[in-house]
């Protein structure tokens, strides 16, 4: 007779239900067996989920000792004093990219997660991405040869600025640099390692323009390696 034990059910907290939230992080976890979205927090309107409470504040969030896992999906410049305020009531975390506006940040959470033995992570959706994880492949196998240059682009086109919108607006975190920029930076770092030196050239195009909307940046890196193998 074979005894199946269920597996342990991982309670997750979410913080912010804006685009990243209700778009990429909430439908996720809902469907990821092991996990169960346990809560939400918003700052105001009704929840998009019947069976999940809605809080007002993280405070409120914390007090819900069966929650085990945050996941933190708010505008950037929150990231850093969020993810610490988590990691500290002893909740294993998870960031929305970009992790931090700024590496000292970053060193000082990886630290203090290590202190508090809690694990810590950066949500990257787009490492797992059928073209990426193609180009990956074929990388790691050799079939490609000695590769001299990767290109790797996106295409945004819009002529103004959507109103309201916060990484359009002047401010720490903001710009494409951080929204779509820490993708291809990261895609970057993933197939290749640490670069040997690199330039950039951020820029506003548009006319109406208070944030960066435009970026080129170029990485050398001496050989391939072995770092583009699978995860």
């Amino acid at each position: 007779m074979v005894e199946h034990v269920a597996a342990e059910i991982i309670s997750v907290g979410l913080i912010g239900f804006g685009v990243a939230g209700r778009t990429f992080h909430a439908p996720v976890i809902r469907a990821v067996p092991g996990l169960r979205l346990a809560a939400i927090v918003q700052r105001s309107g009704a929840g998009a989920y019947p069976d999940v409470p809605v809080f007002r504040s993280v405070d409120e969030l914390l007090e819900d000792a069966s929650i085990r896992l945050i996941v933190i999906a708010t505008p950037n410049e929150s990231h850093f004093p969020l993810a610490k305020q988590c990691l500290l009531a002893g909740r294993d975390v998870v960031v929305d990219k970009p992790f931090t506006v700024n590496s000292s940040e970053g060193v000082e959470l990886t630290e203090l997660a290590r202190a508090e033995g809690r694990l810590l992570s950066v949500y990257h959706n787009r490492r797992w991405d059928g073209d990426f994880r193609t180009v990956r492949r074929l990388i790691a196998s050799g079939e490609l040869g000695r590769l001299v240059m990767f290109e790797s682009h996106y295409d945004r086109y819009r002529l103004a600025r959507r109103p309201g919108a916060w990484r359009e607006n002047p401010g720490p975190g903001s710009g494409v640099l951080f929204d779509i920029g820490s993708h291809m930076v990261d895609q970057a770092l993933a197939l290749f390692g640490m670069p040997e030196a690199i330039a950039a050239d951020v820029r506003m195009e548009r006319e109406d323009a208070q944030a960066d909307d435009a970026l080129t940046f170029c990485c050398a890196i001496r050989s391939c390696g072995c770092c583009c193998a699978e995860p």
